[in-house]
């Protein structure tokens, strides 16, 4: 058969043949059977093509293109079950390919280990149900039910909110109210409208008559994009100034005014851009703040409890001036291994964990998995792309189980691939997501929001929301991720190529069981890689409690205070007394015995001696540290930076750790009443 003859063509009985051909006629007893071999190869080179233009019209099909014969050739491109975001629109059809590698994986994984699985049942709530939750959540249960009757509490609060917060809380209220209404339940649920009446009406003026310039609502005082934070204190004390290094720009993140309000204003002006397709994302910053930066984990509990209640707020404020509908999920309560490794809950796997290591807050088994993975290298080329085999991963999961904690488990026989696929299967395998049941959905509805800044500022909300076990389990993930990124030279794992790997480990959570199509893999692939990309970019951004929720706390604290002192005043005279006597008690004893502009530092855990320090404009808190650490005797002489914080605690703040770079004027000025200790680092 010659070249330009068709490879399928079967010659006559008159025609010459070729030597093989003739071979096979000769050979007996079956000379038709070697007639038909070259057809039958034929064939099967036919049904090779026709299992790969399947296989390719199938991938096709998963990016929305469908190739049709060769005369009419149509690419239709089918909107997907969301509307995309900028980011979104720059993945490819190969950029996509690691992303259903590892799904398929996923299944696989899955299937082996399926007799161990339940599955999380996600309650449907009823009619109201949901915001009655919200309120509960955000510290508003007050405003309805048995004490309803005294909503004082909920004034305060109340009391902080911006307008747009304000907004959010009315609405989820109204709900309520209307439900329980339908239900004949006969509570007493005071509209929010009628609550901010009541409080602007009682601080107009003070209780001496005089009136009060304590009190402002972040409603009148927000101007628009530029102004301050809205002040808990009044202007004077809670006037601070815009950062000066460089003037506000597109990647700078504003923290002192609520996210919610930026996005208003925005809309007002019109001045929100289209962005453009590029993959790359902007190198947000966070502009200095003078009074210190605070992280998750600088507050106390007491204070970071209102910070969830008012990130909760903002979180739902922002998502409905942008139109992105929020619901939050309940999982109904199942019952779930109390020990073990694999599918216990994070708060079960951390209360064994320490037992054995006390103030450990990272599941043991997730430490070693990813210091396993380390001690392989992270140069590794097709690091956690590629995956273990599927039975090695089940026995090995079996055998640590039974000798993790027994510390008889046999390190060396995991091979790194293995470690990392069994770092990925601890994540799938958490009875409950690591993002959290509530705010899974919360967090694949980010990727609706118009712009990358809106996303960032909504992560922001939400990795403040997650239960503390979840949010330090996430941090020690995205470090890994990062430490695995920044070897993507040798590896070849860039950022896309982790977060479409590990994005159907976060997102697709099997235990929920969702039941997935085409449609829907195809939109949670697009969108839940940018957001794994965002979360991995940004982690560094993502765990700062921003401005001007920490402001409202301040507010809280103080109007609180007031509320004691007044309640205290009272019981004083109806005791008989002396007030004048009372007062002079009262009054701080940074007053009493320190020099204007001058304040006492403490340690009383290292030493017995305070320090007296000068304010000055260009003081901070790593100058105080420097000068206690520079002490030649004690316990500072031991000491290194690092191993000890400034905290700022009492005044209008329960206690906060300060970073470095405060300068501490500036916050003496916010917080007078403060007093100042120096601390070993916390466990």
């Amino acid at each position: 058969m010659t070249g330009s003859e068709s490879w399928l063509t079967v010659k006559g009985a008159g025609e010459p043949q070729s030597p093989r051909e003739a071979v096979c006629r000769d050979r007996a007893p079956f000379p038709y059977f070697w007639r038909l071999v070259p057809a039958a190869l034929a064939l099967g080179k036919m049904l090779i093509v026709v299992a790969k233009l399947g296989h390719c019209f199938h991938r096709s099909r998963r990016y929305g293109q469908y190739t049709m014969n060769q005369d009419t050739t149509t690419k239709i491109t089918e909107k997907p079950p969301f509307d995309r975001s900028s980011s979104q629109d720059s993945l490819d059809e190969l950029s996509m390919e690691d992303y259903w590698i590892e799904l398929e994986n996923i299944k696989r994984s899955h299937e082996n280990r399926q007799d161990n699985q339940e599955v999380v049942v996600v309650k449907e709530p009823d009619e109201g149900e949901l915001e009655e939750e919200w309120l509960k959540e955000a510290g508003l249960s007050n405003l309805f039910g048995d004490s309803a009757e005294d909503p004082q509490e909920s004034m305060v609060f109340l009391s902080t909110l911006t307008r747009t917060q304000a907004a959010a809380v009315q609405k989820r209220v109204e709900t309520v109210s209307q439900t329980l209404r339908k239900k004949n339940k006969q509570y007493q649920i005071p509209d929010v409208r009628d609550i901010f009446t009541q409080q602007r009406e009682s601080k107009e003026k003070a209780p001496d008559g005089t009136e009060s310039q304590s009190v402002r609502t972040n409603e009148n005082k927000y101007q628009g994009k530029d102004d301050q934070a809205s002040t808990p204190f009044g202007d004077k004390e809670l006037m601070l100034p815009v950062p000066e290094d460089t003037p506000a720009s597109e990647t700078d993140i504003n923290l002192e005014v609520s996210f919610a309000e930026q996005a208003v204003n925005q809309k007002e002006e019109k001045t929100q851009k289209s962005e453009s397709n590029d993959a790359s994302l902007p190198d947000f910053r966070l502009p200095k703040d003078k009074t210190g930066t605070t992280k998750v984990g600088d507050l106390a509990p007491q204070d970071m409890k209102k910070v969830c209640h008012l990130a909760l707020i903002e979180l739902t404020a922002l998502y409905d001036v942008l139109g992105v509908e929020l619901k939050q999920q309940k999982a109904a309560k199942i019952k779930t291994k109390d020990s073990g490794l694999f599918g216990v809950p994070l708060a079960t796997l951390l209360e064994q964990d320490q037992r054995k290591v006390p103030g450990t807050r990272i599941p043991l088994i997730f430490q070693k998995l990813i210091s396993q993975i380390e001690e392989g290298g992270l140069e590794t080329e097709g690091l956690l792309r590629i995956p273990g085999a599927a039975i090695r991963i089940k026995n090995l999961c079996q055998e640590l189980e039974a000798k993790f904690y027994e510390g008889t488990f046999n390190w060396e026989s995991v091979k790194q691939h293995d470690a990392a696929s069994l770092l990925k299967l601890f994540i799938r395998e958490l009875p409950q997501p690591l993002l959290s049941v509530e705010y899974l959905r919360a967090f694949q509805a980010v990727q609706n929001l118009p712009t990358k800044k809106q996303q960032l500022q909504a992560l922001n909300l939400l990795v403040i929301l997650l239960p503390d076990a979840n949010r330090d389990t996430l941090k020690a993930l995205l470090e890994f991720l990062q430490r695995v990124i920044d070897n993507k030279e040798k590896n070849k794992m860039t950022v896309m190529n982790v977060a479409m790997v590990m994005a159907p480990n976060l997102f697709m959570c099997h235990a929920l069981g969702l039941k997935s199509n085409e449609q829907r893999e195809f939109g949670m692939a697009a969108g839940t890689a940018n957001i794994m990309h965002l979360l991995i970019k940004y982690q560094k951004l993502l765990w700062t409690i921003p401005k001007f929720i920490v402001n409202q706390v301040r507010k809280q604290n103080t109007e609180n205070h007031k509320k004691d002192r007044k309640a205290m005043k009272k019981l004083l005279k109806k005791m008989a007394y002396d007030r004048e006597k009372y007062e002079k008690q009262d009054k701080s004893t940074n007053d009493a015995d320190v020099p204007q502009g001058v304040i006492r530092v403490q340690a009383p855990r290292l030493s017995k001696v305070s320090m007296a320090i000068q304010l000055t404009e260009e003081l901070k808190a790593s100058d105080v540290l420097a000068r206690f650490l520079s002490q030649e005797s004690g316990v500072a002489q031991t000491l290194k930076k690092g191993e000890v914080f400034l905290y700022e605690i009492g005044g209008n703040i329960g206690e906060r750790r300060l970073d470095d770079d405060t300068y501490m004027k500036d916050l003496y000025q916010l917080n007078p009443n403060a007093e100042w200790v120096i601390k070993l680092k916390p466990l």
